[in-house]
């Protein structure tokens, strides 16, 4: 009894130490995000600004690992912004994964102009919308940043927890890419960036 007793309360000690090393790691990814857009000279943000960048607690639950399909021979297509504007990008592939037992698809693009800077080359955009739009997050949806080097046997982790908003959340005058319909979630995703109170 005794044992089974010491087992069980090891484990879950080592679950509070992961769940907490996980929250730790999204708190320092979010510090991190608030010093670059108070960086970013465009946004014009100031110190005071930052209560209104607001978060949804960290979840692992929607931390998530998805199959990655490449989408051979995609053809570069324009996504329009919210300034009127389009921009061009392709798509690099499909991600699928499982959440509250469902499955579900998102599209990740590679920016045209991106592809051809050695920088940016292996980045991936995952633009998208869910149910929380125009209630707890920003109207035009929220991003994804991948990078094509994290991809293992086909696997990518999909973390909903480092979910941003764009610039367009921040300020006008920016040319924010609009999620295709077809990056539209038909669920909720209570994770990551809120809206902003300007």
């Amino acid at each position: 009894m005794k044992f089974w007793f010491c087992l069980l309360f090891s484990l879950a000690v080592v679950q509070v130490a992961y769940s907490q090393t996980y929250v730790d790691s999204i708190a320092a990814h979010r510090k991190k995000y608030i010093a670059e857009l108070l960086a970013e000279p465009r946004l014009n943000l100031k110190q005071s600004q930052v209560s209104k960048i607001s978060f949804y607690p960290a979840n692992s639950s929607y931390a998530v690992w998805t199959t990655v399909t490449p989408t051979p021979g995609s053809k570069p297509f324009m996504i329009p912004t919210k300034s009127g504007k389009q921009k061009p990008f392709r798509e690099y592939g499909t991600l699928t994964f499982t959440l509250s037992g469902e499955e579900y698809v998102l599209h990740a693009y590679q920016g045209m102009d991106l592809i051809k800077d050695t920088t940016y080359r292996d980045y991936l955009f995952v633009p998208f919308k869910d149910r929380t739009n125009y209630d707890a997050t920003y109207g035009g949806g929220r991003y994804i940043d991948l990078s094509t080097k994290d991809i293992v046997n086909g696997k990518i982790l999909l973390d909903f927890n480092k979910c941003y908003n764009p610039y367009c959340a921040f300020a006008d005058g920016f040319n924010c890419p609009i999620p295709p319909d077809e990056n539209s979630l038909p669920i909720e995703i209570p994770a990551g960036e809120k809206t902003y109170l300007r």
